[in-house]
């Protein structure tokens, strides 16, 4: 089958293997204050928002994605989130899936980048679908970390959207024990984090690893899992952590219950069923958590180069 377009995407997911995308229009391009933007129409998967040469999230799966990052770790809280922070997560999407829980009252999104979140609510508006309008939304531009340690303001869950800690990107002190700490003390008693973690193929897991241990020097409940998501080329992983609910302790009915009395809307992605097998990771992934990574430090943190 010839392709439809001679235009393409290169995404380097190592020094020895990269994964190709169609490209039939490039709709935005810009070098913002932070990184480098792209939003394009992909042959297969829709439009597509490309940061620093990482695609972020496509329009055929980002529901897989963003019901990941957001259901598991919401449903974990018993009572649901009232009050939530949403950092990063430029498309809106993230702060979409946030305000469809009952429970919210409050959602605050924090992203340093104003031209993404523009550019994302311009051209991908199909992603937030109205968020960015809701009354208990409220957006800032601001560095994220620097919120959260001047604030005195709690959370009952804080969703880290972030694009991976690339060298001179705008991320990587949002990964280190410090900064998890931070956030471990603007959550309230039964508070939850989320964030994405990383690739899960078998050659590639020191930073889900290092991520994991990071996060144990902070939260008491830490567990990672599974999404697949097609257009990034390899299987990846979130991670959740709490000050004491445990995701793995509740029951498929449990979990339906929970959807049905706390989210409007249907899902596509998360459900009782899903949520029982995501913690059950393969056996490759459970002895890499115990063998490899490290603490992740302000002064050593975790780098990609571009």
């Amino acid at each position: 089958m010839s392709p439809r377009t001679s235009k393409w995407f290169f995404e380097y997911l190592s020094a020895d293997e990269l994964h190709g995308h169609s490209i039939v229009e490039t709709i935005y391009h810009a070098k913002t204050k932070f990184q480098e933007l792209d939003i394009v129409l992909t042959g297969s998967y829709g439009k597509a928002l490309i940061l620093d040469g990482k695609l972020q999230s496509s329009e055929t799966d980002e529901f897989i994605y963003h019901e990941a990052i957001i259901h598991p770790a919401f449903i974990a809280h018993p009572t649901g989130p009232e009050r939530i922070m949403v950092v990063g997560g430029g498309e809106g999407a993230t702060l979409r899936e946030a305000l469809r829980h009952r429970t919210v009252k409050r959602a605050l999104m924090v992203d340093i980048d104003e031209e993404v979140v523009f550019a994302c609510r311009r051209h991908l508006p199909s992603y937030a679908a109205g968020a960015f309008e809701d009354p208990r939304a409220e957006l800032r531009f601001e560095d994220a970390r620097k919120y959260l340690e001047q604030t005195s303001e709690t959370f009952d869950a804080i969703v880290i959207d972030l694009p991976d800690p690339i060298e001179e990107g705008p991320a990587y002190l949002l990964y280190t024990t410090e900064f998890y700490q931070v956030v471990r003390d603007r959550l309230t008693e039964h508070g939850v984090i989320a964030l994405q973690a990383g690739t899960a193929a078998p050659h590639m897991l020191f930073n889900l690893a290092s991520v994991v241990a990071t996060l144990r020097t902070a939260f008491p409940i830490v567990r990672p899992f599974i999404a697949q998501v097609s257009s990034f080329g390899l299987p990846w992983t979130f991670a959740l952590a709490t000050k004491g609910p445990d995701p793995r302790q509740l029951s498929i009915q449990e979990v339906d219950t929970r959807v049905k009395n706390r989210i409007d809307g249907p899902m596509r992605w998360f459900d009782g069923e899903t949520n029982a097998g995501l913690f059950h990771l393969p056996r490759y992934m459970r002895e890499a958590l115990s063998t490899q990574g490290r603490i992740i430090r302000d002064n050593e943190p975790l780098l990609f180069k571009k």
